[in-house]
């Protein structure tokens, strides 16, 4: 198990702040199995992200990550990086949060914009003016990420840094 716990650690925050990268660092370090939401729902419909956002809409997608959500829950000693929007809905970060610790990793939106810069599967980002569609979700989430009580900054530091700020702090 991560240190201090045994219940599972939920990474959490925008895309691009290097949930997945921490989570693995984590994951490895402690023995933990890694769960990271989006590459779980690929496997599960045989669709990438943006394939399932195409064919079937953002509502779908929310949907199959709230019932990844009670799923992940249910089980203890995992590792969990979400996706930037999974703990958007109150209902998901209850659940997920009743788990274990929720850590936000934060970052400047300018690190944020060169981290996806040359991202093509991110559906939310499938428009010309990236930088002001990575401001405007980032203002549209503010509130939620707000209500995560452990916040760590990723601009900057490696992952292996990072993943150690996590575990003084969850």
């Amino acid at each position: 198990m991560y240190p201090g716990d045994s219940g599972n650690l939920i990474l959490t925050g925008f895309m691009g702040t290097g949930k997945t990268r921490v989570g693995q660092e984590i994951a490895e370090r402690s023995g933990c199995e890694f769960v990271d939401m989006d590459s779980r729902l690929e496997a599960r419909t045989g669709l990438t992200i943006s394939e399932i956002f195409a064919r079937h809409g953002e509502g779908y997608f929310r949907d199959l990550e709230a019932a990844l959500c009670r799923e992940l829950a249910a089980r203890s000693a995992l590792v969990i990086a979400t996706g930037g929007g999974a703990l958007v809905p109150v209902s998901n970060l209850e659940i997920l949060g009743a788990s274990g610790p929720v850590v936000c990793l934060d970052a400047d939106p300018e690190d944020i914009l060169k981290r996806l810069a040359a991202a093509s599967d991110r559906p939310l980002l499938d428009i010309d003016d990236r930088r002001q569609r990575i401001l405007s979700l980032l203002e549209e989430r503010a509130e939620a990420y707000q209500r995560i009580g452990i916040h760590v900054d990723k601009s900057g530091p490696s992952p292996t840094q990072v993943a150690n700020r996590v575990l003084a702090i969850a």
